[in-house]
């Protein structure tokens, strides 16, 4: 149980996979404009975190490992990646047209996201079990959805703020999110303290 626990605290706060691993911020700053989106967005690349991680961890393990056809993981894991995505596009377009407009691009997107694929690549490094390896994704997807959420309203007060011309746009967004990004440091000696 403990170990659960330090997977999850360490990939949502300390290792957030766009905050502190900069993996995913295509998606993070292109649909943080509006929070719908960015719930849209995230609960996406949660199914797909975790639906990949429970899929990829039998095929490496099992499949390519005794094969010795490890080197083939990043065509796999992509292939696996590409499954999930155009099944969950499906289902949206199918039953949330309005989302699947709004979401455009950034849906399909998701198949390149290399927060996905990092996560997939760090269950194999760190050799999770399982389980682990589905927490992990669970938790990194997690962590997205926090990084949009929490990055979604700074620039919603962005807008209501007085910037100068010359600095509106793409330069006060990436000072904005690397402030958000410098938070997260605070984070880092809170894990020795807590599962030592």
């Amino acid at each position: 149980m403990i170990d659960i626990a330090k997977i999850l605290f360490t990939v949502i706060l300390i290792n957030n996979i766009v905050l502190s691993q900069f993996l995913g911020v295509c998606s993070f700053l292109g649909l943080t404009t509006n929070l719908k989106n960015s719930m849209g967005m995230s609960l996406a690349v949660v199914f797909v975190m975790v639906v990949s991680s429970a899929i990829t961890y039998p095929i490496y393990t099992y499949l390519l490992v005794p094969n010795n056809l490890e080197y083939l993981q990043t065509v796999v894991f992509i292939l696996i990646i590409a499954s999930a995505v155009q099944v969950l596009e499906a289902i949206i377009k199918k039953s949330m047209p309005p989302l699947y407009k709004a979401m455009g691009i950034y849906l399909p997107l998701i198949t390149t996201n290399c927060a996905i694929l990092g996560i997939m690549l760090l269950n194999i490094q760190e050799s999770y079990t399982f389980v682990q390896a589905i927490i992990n994704g669970f938790g990194a997807g997690v962590s997205f959805m926090l990084a949009m959420f929490l990055f979604a309203g700074v620039r919603q007060k962005m807008s209501e703020a007085n910037i100068p011309e010359f600095f509106k746009g793409m330069p006060s967004v990436l000072v904005a999110a690397a402030i958000v990004s410098v938070s997260f440091n605070g984070f880092k000696g809170v894990i020795e303290n807590i599962f030592g």
